[in-house]
């Protein structure tokens, strides 16, 4: 039997934490107080940012704010809708973006893929060599080799999952598509240098069908599920809906864990109608790894100030 990780998800203004921890696969809460302010004594720290969607400006306060909030942050990770279309001039700015603040982000910053970066608006579905072309643009700024990608920082497993294609008449215009090659990758990688006691996180900015009932999601969810199913130590960081974090910040109680990151552009905001309301919030995760307890914070980026659940 796999050993259990824990975790603590704290999503707080003031002192109102939770404290999840693993046992037989299943969450255990429990509210505590604590001390919410950031801490530079742990093993590892990062953010968590999805859906930018090439507004530079909210962008720049996000990165401001994490830096204030702790100047040496191991990695920032960009979890997909970097760009809203995938056009080399919006990979500029975000560029330029990330090259005005260097001296103030963390040296690793992982840049995964999500469905507007197969987006020219106006121009209809993708064909097959359409999609390649968002693509390899995507490759370029990203700098990576795969959609799907892997690096270890700080003796703690980061593994990047993408859609291969979207924007298709086979998958309509959000769904993402994992393949069984990429499918074999992960089965591989998650058992590289495996460590029962170590938390492994998973990023994937769609969310798996079944997390979200009314949310397209990823075409082969219940085969990445499974994968991730044997392995209690995953925390799957997902976007792409843009839900607030102060209305939707549970970890879904699943064998592994699932974390909503909240969207950087712009909010959802669940009505009573069942449906949302767009909002201008501009939110995101930070997250202290001490061992194999895990912190993760919602922070709004407009008011500076960490999110509490409602």
């Amino acid at each position: 039997m796999k050993k259990p990780v824990s975790i603590m998800c704290i999503l707080v203004v003031i002192t109102i934490t939770s404290l999840f921890t693993y046992k037989k696969h299943s969450v255990q809460v429990q509210g505590i107080s604590a001390d919410v302010e950031a801490s530079t004594k742990t093993d590892l720290s990062f953010s968590v940012l999805g859906d930018v969607h090439g507004n530079a400006y909210k962008f720049n306060k996000a990165i401001q704010d994490l830096h204030n909030i702790n100047p040496s942050m191991d990695a920032m990770i960009l979890n997909g809708d970097i760009v809203d279309e995938g056009l080399n001039s919006q990979y500029d700015a975000i560029s330029k973006c990330l090259n005005k603040n260097k001296s103030v982000l963390p040296k690793q910053i992982i840049k995964n893929i999500g469905n507007h970066e197969f987006y020219e608006y106006g121009k209809g579905y993708n064909s097959s060599e359409k999609n390649n072309e968002f693509v390899n643009r995507y490759l370029k700024f990203a700098g990576e080799n795969s959609v799907y990608h892997d690096t270890w920082i700080k003796g703690y497993h980061f593994i990047s999952l993408g859609t291969e294609a979207c924007n298709t008449k086979q998958l309509g215009s959000t769904k993402a598509y994992i393949s069984d090659k990429q499918q074999k990758w992960l089965k591989e990688k998650i058992q590289e240098n495996y460590d029962p006691d170590r938390p492994v996180f998973v990023f994937l900015h769609h969310h798996l069908v079944g997390e979200i009932k009314w949310w397209i999601g990823v075409q082969q969810s219940s085969e990445v599920y499974n994968i991730l199913k044997e392995y209690p130590q995953v925390i799957l960081f997902t976007s792409h809906t843009h839900l607030l974090l102060q209305s939707y910040n549970e970890i879904i109680n699943q064998p592994f864990k699932i974390m909503n990151t909240g969207a950087v552009s712009f909010g959802l905001e669940l009505n009573n109608k069942g449906g949302v309301n767009r909002t201008d919030d501009s939110q995101g995760l930070y997250v202290e790894v001490q061992g194999n307890n895990v912190v993760i914070r919602g922070r709004d980026f407009n008011t500076k100030t960490w999110i509490s659940k409602n």
